[in-house]
Parts: structure tokens; sequence; C-alpha cells
């Protein structure tokens, strides 16, 4: 290779390296956290009776069925465009990540077995678990607001309950805040809904958590 070759050939390398340095990070944030509650502790369930939960797929409005971080700026309205995050990514699309987050935050608070269909015999009781995300305004530097329903059935019986939670949570700065957010809007719905098929197996009457505003 003549002087002239070596020194394109290393010019080459430098820019394609100078290329990939300036490509930003992409960073991966996740929605399975731990999950403990008093209001769960006070409710004795009788763990020597195995029972299951069937988590069905989570319904999100289309713009959130995706893997970016969907948000607004602090000064936007409602009408204003949404901003999609390519370097900050669920571990997966949102959607599935809300499924996975409430499968296993349920399974933990209620000593439940997931996935109903594995395992199970006949007489052992099952509670599907249908969830929706009607609402998410994830604003940086601000709040996220959320509002979700839910409906627990007992197949075996019928018995069934049906509530919904209207969520705001105040955040600290930047995009790691608002997936703070997110997670303890996610979590006080798995407690509020672990809280309701503790109560279904325990034959009472379910109850609907009322949430406020946080201030």
């Amino acid at each position: 290779m003549t002087s002239l070759g070596r020194s394109a050939f290393f010019m080459m390398v430098a820019s394609l390296a100078a290329g990939c340095a300036s490509v930003p990070e992409t960073r991966f944030y996740t929605l399975s956290i731990g999950s403990e509650s008093s209001e769960i502790k006070a409710l004795s369930r009788d763990l020597s009776t195995p029972i299951f939960i069937d988590i069905l797929p989570v319904n999100v409005p289309e713009r959130l069925a995706r893997p970016q971080l969907v948000v607004r700026s602090r000064d936007s309205g409602p009408e204003t465009p949404l901003f999609i995050l390519e370097q900050d990514r669920w571990s997966s699309p949102f959607n599935y990540e809300l499924r996975d987050a409430f499968a296993s935050g349920i399974a933990n608070l209620t000593g439940a077995v997931n996935r109903a269909g594995r395992g199970r015999t006949p007489d052992q009781i099952v509670y599907r678990i249908a969830i929706e995300l009607s609402q998410l305004d994830a604003i940086i530097d601000d709040s996220v607001k959320a509002r979700f329903s839910w409906t627990i059935t007992r197949p075996v019986d019928a018995r069934s309950v049906a509530c919904y939670a209207v969520i705001t949570e105040p955040v600290a700065a930047g995009v790691e805040g608002v997936v703070e957010g997110v997670q303890r809007a996610v979590a006080g719905v798995v407690t509020d809904i672990s809280k309701n098929v503790i109560e279904l197996d325990m034959g009472r009457v379910p109850t609907c958590a009322v949430r406020k505003e946080a201030p």
C-alpha cells in the first residue's frame, strides 16, 4: 500500500470511528420492580390453597404500543405533539412491559401462580384479569398522569369486580423522573388489583380503592 493509500485508509477509519462515537447511547428501562404493601399484609389469605392468575394482554393507546418512551414537554398542552424518545426505551414494547409487571407484581403480592393454563387441575381457582390503560401523559419535569381500569373474573362461580384508578404522580427532573413516576403509578395499581383478588378469594365484597391525585 502506498503512503497515499495508507493515509486515505487511516482517514476513512478515523472518520468511521468518529461517526460511531457520535451515536447517542440507548438507555433501557423496566417496570418490573419489587412490590410491598401494608394493605395486602393486613389481609390474610390461606396460602395452603393455591390460586392462579391469568393476566390478559394489556390494552393501551396505539401510540404507546412501542418500546420508545412517549413524553410531552412541560410547557406543552394536550394538543401539542408528543415526543418519541429513540434513545430512551422500555426493555420491550410498553404493552408487553405492563403485562409482565402486572403478572409478576400481582403474583408476588397475592402468592398466586402465574400462567393459569399450566400445572392447574380443574378444581383449582383461576382469576382472569383484564387491564386497560386508557390514558398516559408523561410530562418531563412535571408529572405522570394515568387512568387504568381492570376487571377480575372468577369463572368457577362467575364472581367478578370492575374498578378503575386515576393517578397523578409528580416526577423528578429528566427522563429518569418520568420512568420512576410510571413505575409508582403501576405499582399502585398492582396493589389495588392484588387486594381485589384476595378479597374475592376470601369471599368478601371487593372494594375499589379511592385514589387521590398527589399534590
